[in-house]
């Protein structure tokens, strides 16, 4: 079992960032491929970014350039840097693991464990 933990959400003015937290409980933290996802009131939920066991990264197209993935094992913690951040931004943004070897999922259903996600709001 795996808990996540997200944090660093907030409001930021348009063209701000924010980095995004995502803590995990347990020692296989390293064993994980992690993702982030984002997801808007009745909307389906999005992939954003995610990193594989060996720190092999993917993102979506959209949010190439933007957004920056990255995990520190010893912390048992994955990032999301958001820069140059929108109004269009303004979802929840979740994270997500998955016990997996080389691949980099980047749909919902293939993620085992998840967040309870965190809110941001861009807006002046």
């Amino acid at each position: 079992q795996v808990q996540l933990v997200e944090s660093g959400g907030g409001l930021v003015q348009p063209g701000g960032s924010l980095r995004l937290s995502c803590a995990a409980s347990g020692r296989t933290f390293s064993s994980y491929a992690m993702g982030w996802f984002r997801q808007a009131p009745g909307k389906e939920r999005e992939f954003v970014a995610g990193i594989s066991r060996s720190s092999s990264t993917y993102y979506a197209d959209s949010m190439k350039g933007r957004f920056t993935i990255s995990r520190d094992n010893a912390k048992n913690t994955v990032y999301l840097q958001l820069i140059s951040l929108k109004p269009e931004d303004t979802v929840v943004y979740y994270c997500a693991a998955r016990n997996i070897m080389l691949l980099v999922p980047t749909t919902p259903e293939q993620y085992d464990y998840w967040g309870q996600g965190t809110q941001v709001t861009v807006s002046s």
